[in-house]
């Protein structure tokens, strides 16, 4: 039976859609599912709220597709933008000037940290980061490309050689030219940079890693070093930006304004995929030659521009950027009582703003509170290369009932996984 009112949501059973997704999309999610007990289709979404089709179950979105649900799901002022875009526009032509770009590539050259004033845009975060890659090793002439070691920045070609050697090796060999260091390892990072250097790369706060949050100096040594040797620093801001950390871009927390930023996930309100590769103007040199030589047909489309001008608008308000720090503080402060509570597991909270994860005494205990999260109502996915941690990424729209709710769920899931582990 279809969900009463509902065009798409529910026109089958929560076992159908299961069944049919494991013959046509992916039968290793659905298997990995199954094995993992959890039993969920997505069916309606609201806010901070997902529910399983036919609605048996919901649960408090805190991983939010690595930010790309900032502004909650179906936020109504964003898809009310949506709704009036396409009563006018369409992809529009990647060829031809485009009004819609220009604005909102003026809007992000407004509110980009320091000089950057250039944008070129994309749809996916690896394919950001391929562009900025090619910029740099455009305009540097060189090949060398620095990452850290547990770091991610896509599946794409260029992205995916930056990444860690699991997601490299089952496709074969990777372009030449890609290393990696320990992230917020400056020595390691002076010992790699050299003249041969195109560009260093770092999320700011990489994710995957376990909401690894730097140094204060971190970030501006590996500046002066890029400038040192004459390499591009290249900032991942795909899940850090928009608020994330209580300023608009991370990277502002740490005083450093890099050569360019890779951003997107949360500049689509969730609604219209977007990203964005910004960079200082001398870099738009690379185009010169030929302006035609890097294409993306639905990079920046048209309809979606106003949707990013929206979010934008949204998450560089003031009184939303404090609305975050005040929420942030309730999570630092509940997290001395689960600490508290459980001291057998928790280490602690690793947090910039909304940016959060939990840390915990063994790699075992992310997968576990991932499993004892879902069955206590909340969405939190595990760092996949630092299993110790789970990510905890609400919406930068909730209240404080909602924060002390979340943390009264992960209070419950805690106490599951400390018996899951005398298990």
């Amino acid at each position: 039976m279809k969900t009463p009112g509902r065009a798409y949501v529910g026109g089958r059973s929560k076992q159908e859609a299961i069944n049919l997704f494991a013959r046509h999309v992916s039968s290793g999610k659905a298997a990995f599912f199954e094995s993992a007990g959890v039993s969920f289709a997505l069916g309606e979404r609201e806010g901070p709220y997902l529910w399983d089709v036919g609605g048996e179950k919901r649960l408090i979105d805190c991983h939010c597709n690595g930010g790309v649900f900032n502004l909650g799901h179906r936020n109504p002022e964003v898809v009310e933008v949506l709704v009036q875009s396409l009563q006018e526009l369409d992809i529009g032509n990647h060829h031809l000037i485009s009004e819609q770009r220009a604005v909102l590539g003026s809007m992000l050259a407004e509110l980009a940290p320091g000089d950057i004033t250039y944008t070129v845009f994309g749809v996916s975060g690896g394919e950001a980061v391929d562009l900025a890659f090619k910029v740099a090793r455009g305009y540097t002439g060189r090949d060398k490309v620095i990452s850290a070691k547990g770091g991610y920045h896509g599946h794409t070609g260029l992205a995916l050689a930056a990444g860690d050697e699991k997601y490299r090796a089952p496709f074969g060999s990777m372009p030449p030219g890609f290393v990696q260091v320990p992230f917020n390892d400056i020595a390691a990072l002076e010992k790699e940079a050299d003249d041969g250097t195109a560009a260093v790369i770092f999320e700011t706060i990489p994710a995957t890693y376990g909401i690894a949050v730097p140094d204060r100096e971190f970030l501006l040594k590996a500046r002066e070093l890029c400038d040192r040797v004459g390499a591009l620093l290249i900032v991942d801001e795909i899940q850090t930006g928009l608020g994330r950390t209580g300023t608009l871009w991370a990277v502002e927390q740490f005083n450093v304004v890099p050569d360019i930023m890779v951003t997107g996930k949360g500049l689509s309100g969730g609604i219209y995929p977007i990203t964005a590769t910004c960079f200082r103007a001398k870099f738009e040199s690379v185009f010169h030659k030929d302006p035609f030589i890097h294409i993306s047909t639905f990079g920046g489309a048209e309809v979606g521009c106003p949707v990013a001008l929206k979010v934008l608008e949204i998450s560089s308000n003031p009184s939303f950027l404090r609305h975050v720090d005040e929420i942030g503080t309730v999570f630092s402060e509940g997290f001395k009582r689960l600490k508290d509570n459980h001291p057998e597991i928790v280490v602690g909270l690793r947090q910039l703003g909304l940016m959060m994860g939990i840390e915990m005494t063994n790699e075992h205990c992310g997968p576990l509170f991932s499993k004892a999260a879902f069955d206590n109502g909340v969405l939190s996915v595990y760092a996949y290369n630092y299993p110790r941690v789970a990510q905890l990424l609400p919406p930068l729209t909730i209240d404080r009932t909602l924060a002390e709710e979340i943390l009264d769920r992960v209070d419950s899931a805690l106490g599951d996984v400390a018996r899951g582990l005398k298990r």
